[in-house]
């Protein structure tokens, strides 16, 4: 799904600096080791800095450090998986995320086998999950009300939606890792040097990582005419498009 992001919105964030370029949402048992993991590889691999919550200790209520985690990034991806809604701390969660969106930060949903008018309107698992929560917050309607208010407007977000197809599992992360690099490139000034320094460096760590006399197996990725086709318009992210691909075993 194409995406636009709200010029005000990148404006806005250009004076701030953040700590992160994305702050993951998600569901543990739902993705974490799945979608999630692969697209949280993905965007570190490309030099992406993302807080991916899968250390922090939970309990009944957020904690502090995953708060000023939310505070200080750039981009938020919102997870939605069958049981997101089942999770206070990912409730708390999208509440936050939706505050500092308002404040300048970029939100982007995914719908991950989940479909968007049930997170709208908390139907099927989202249902299922809120009757739960309004037996015990049956005191608390204020925080049933925010959770509610929170779900229907992530839902009316334009984002992606991932319905279940290893071949669409491919493109979909490849359009999330796009438009991360899009709302990253508005945010940072790019520099191209005519001559490379360091280059040295650079090929020892590589062959250090290849680590070729070693018996193990190693993925290798030969990427042709570089200097040629990075002077191209989006020359650059078509590279990063074509590795991903690859990675993935989507072929070229």
């Amino acid at each position: 799904m194409a995406l636009s992001t709200n010029k005000r919105v990148l404006s806005s964030s250009l004076t701030k600096r953040y700590k992160y370029d994305v702050f993951l949402s998600f569901r543990g048992e739902d993705t974490r080791n799945g979608f999630t993991s692969n697209l949280n590889g993905i965007l570190r691999h490309n030099g992406i800095n993302t807080f991916m919550d899968d250390k922090l200790q939970r309990g009944e209520n957020i904690s502090t450090e995953l708060l000023e985690a939310i505070e200080s990034s750039r981009i938020s991806i919102i997870i939605f998986s069958k049981n997101y809604a089942s999770s206070t701390w990912c409730l708390d969660e999208l509440v936050k995320i939706l505050e500092c969106k308002n404040n300048g930060q970029v939100v982007l949903p995914a719908f991950y086998k989940v479909d968007p008018s049930d997170v709208r309107n908390q139907n099927g698992k989202f249902g299922e999950a809120f009757t739960k929560h309004e037996e015990k917050f049956k005191d608390n309607k204020k925080k049933m009300q925010r959770w509610r208010a929170a779900l229907k407007e992530a839902s009316n977000i334009s984002g992606w939606h991932y319905k279940n197809d290893h071949h669409q599992s491919i493109g979909f992360i490849q359009e999330v890792f796009e438009e991360i690099s899009r709302v990253k490139l508005n945010h940072t000034q790019v520099f191209v040097v005519k001559y490379l320094v360091g280059i040295d460096s650079r090929v020892e760590e590589i062959s250090w990582h290849l680590d070729i006399e070693s018996n193990d197996v190693h993925m290798k990725h030969l990427l042709e005419d570089v200097r040629e086709k990075s002077r191209r318009l989006n020359g650059i992210l078509q590279y990063k498009r074509q590795f991903i691909m690859r990675s993935l075993g989507g072929g070229n």
